[in-house]
């Protein structure tokens, strides 16, 4: 089972995620990034490097987050957003957002 982002990442977009990934199975739009769950191999490399707590290994998703399974596979699998292969500056809230969850 693939590793899943799900809305802590929203208005944050912190990527330290996508420099750790041996298989560049991120991509991103406006506000966040998602996981290919058919390009995840389930390292969980990326679990560890997100500073808003953001991933989470399918199985592990707790109750409130399940949603984010479909998420993010119907955000990668059309094909419309760009894959990223490397760390960008978070959005310009990212920090508050961080603040916000206590992290």
């Amino acid at each position: 089972m693939a590793y899943v982002v799900t809305g802590n990442c929203t208005d944050c977009r912190f990527t330290d995620c996508v420099e750790v990934c041996p298989v560049d199975c991120f991509y991103l739009d406006d506000d966040m990034v998602f996981i290919n769950p058919d390009e995840c191999i389930d390292c969980g490399a990326c679990e560890p490097t997100c500073p808003v707590e953001a991933i989470f290994a399918a199985d592990d998703l707790p109750a409130d987050k399940v949603e984010w399974v479909k998420i993010n596979a119907d955000k990668t699998m059309v094909g419309d957003l760009p894959q990223i292969i490397e760390s960008r500056d978070p959005l310009s809230g990212a920090e508050a957002k961080k603040k916000s969850l206590g992290l």
